[in-house]
């Protein structure tokens, strides 16, 4: 075992713990006499003096858990006679242990591609992530100009951009400085080689801008607009309009913040997104702030062209969208199938034959008498059902549920009818809704003048 001081990669003093400092001739001697090799590895990260190429094999002497550092050799082609040394310190992360001096060259054959590959970070606050998509966690947030070490290309999602295309570029793993490893999408990284000497990195002890955990909170949620907080709290889903995914998103991953909602589809290119007070952000290089008002409501306010303030709520979901989606889609196909398994054929003396396929389709034969005051004259006898509407309470007690019927021939606004309706052990009845007793896609109120249509159960 030797102890002293040894000299450190990156130039930078280094304190034995516990055993004091040596004089400089005595480290030196020390350090030289080490001869017991632990085995073999590759330098990850360059190094600064002696400047040595990461990707070098290197001989391992010495592993100090304490200080996280290994001991390596130099080889001779990077040895200074002037230093003396043959041997100097590499933080554990930036150094991979193989073993055998044939399993590091077998190693640095394969990261040769990658070896002299670093990247500079373009944008303040670039998440580094712990896999392959930009909704993983984020593991380390980069600052504008801090350098990191290219490691390998892997494949994954990448972002989308606010057009909803694919953005340009590929899935990286990396390490920081420091040691931390994930990975990070190219879009906003300037990739470049370094040979070995000086790099110059950003030193995140020298930046101001210390971590915002709070930031970082907001920037890990899906903020959707305020409408769909009001959906899931109501319990009256309409799944067309989640199914859009209207939000508002940071673009932490692009630099660019997109807010997405009815009638306006807007973005703010930045270059950081800076504290300004207590809960409150800006997006540097745009009139774009946000705020927090709770844990689960954010406020975003931008100026319009003629300067007038605009300002959104945006809310955080209990659930993913496509979760609600998905829980959504399920209540109305065991709504559908109950309906379905109850007859599927439904017969009325006066108003024809109703009956449902599997697939979500109907059929509605000798109908004319609904024609035109409810079933419009130029529809067909069929179409598609969707269970998409819900009951107020006041109405709730005279009925089980409501669905709509698209009947084919006419369009989608023209050719959609709504009903009320009610099961029992004889068959079904329906109630016409017209358009005045709609909410939105929940059924308040009666019409002045009910439809009432009773279709008996075909016999089986």
């Amino acid at each position: 075992m030797c102890f002293g001081e040894i000299k450190k990669s990156r130039g930078r003093p280094h304190l034995w713990r516990g055993f004091g400092l040596c004089l400089t001739a005595v480290c030196i001697l020390l350090l030289n006499s080490c001869s017991q090799r632990l085995g073999w590895g590759i330098l990850l990260w360059t190094s600064e003096d002696p400047a040595i190429p990461s990707g070098t094999v290197l001989p391992v002497y010495i592993r100090s858990n304490i200080d996280r550092v290994w001991v390596v050799g130099i080889p001779e082609a990077f040895r200074t006679a002037k230093k003396g040394l043959n041997k100097f310190e590499v933080p554990l992360a930036q150094f991979e242990f193989s073993g055998s001096k044939g399993k590091a060259g077998k190693r640095a054959k394969e990261f040769a591609q990658y070896a002299l590959l670093y990247a500079e970070n373009l944008q303040d606050g670039l998440p580094i992530r712990e896999d392959v998509d930009n909704s993983s966690r984020r593991v380390y947030r980069l600052k504008t100009g801090e350098i990191i070490k290219v490691l390998a290309q892997v494949q994954g999602n990448p972002p989308i951009s606010t057009t909803g295309d694919p953005l340009v570029g590929d899935w990286y793993r990396v390490m920081a400085e420091d040691g931390t490893t994930g990975y990070c999408f190219s879009y906003r990284l300037k990739l470049f080689e370094h040979a070995g000497g000086p790099l110059s990195v950003v030193r995140t002890d020298q930046v101001e801008a210390e971590e915002d955990p709070e930031l970082d909170r907001l920037l890990a949620k899906t903020w959707s607009p305020e409408s769909y907080g009001t959906m899931i709290n109501n319990q009256r889903i309409d799944l067309e309009e989640l199914s859009r995914h209207w939000q508002f998103s940071p673009g932490q991953d692009t630099g660019v913040a997109r807010i997405f909602v009815p009638n306006l589809d807007q973005t703010f290119s930045y270059t950081g997104i800076r504290s300004a007070g207590d809960q409150a952000w800006r997006f540097e290089g745009t009139n774009l702030q946000m705020s927090l008002r709770s844990d689960t409501t954010l406020s975003v306010q931008f100026s319009e062209p003629g300067g007038a303030l605009q300002s959104m709520l945006f809310v955080a979901l209990p659930a993913e969208v496509d979760d609600l989606i998905m829980q959504e889609t399920a209540r109305r196909e065991d709504l559908f199938s109950n309906l379905y398994k109850q007859g599927p054929d439904y017969i009325s003396n006066n108003y024809g034959t109703l009956s449902f396929s599997g697939e979500g389709n109907f059929t509605w034969t000798d109908n004319r008498l609904l024609t035109p005051q409810v079933i419009p004259a130029a529809a067909l006898e069929s179409g598609s059902i969707t269970m998409d509407l819900y009951l107020s309470p006041a109405i709730r007690d005279l009925h089980e549920g409501a669905f709509s019927l698209h009947f084919d021939g006419v369009s989608k606004s023209a050719g959609t009818v709504r009903f009320m309706y009610t099961l029992d052990a004889q068959g079904l009845r329906i109630e016409y809704a017209p358009d005045t007793s709609l909410d939105g896609n929940t059924v308040v109120r009666r019409a002045s003048s009910p439809t009432v249509i009773y279709f008996y159960r075909a016999q089986q």
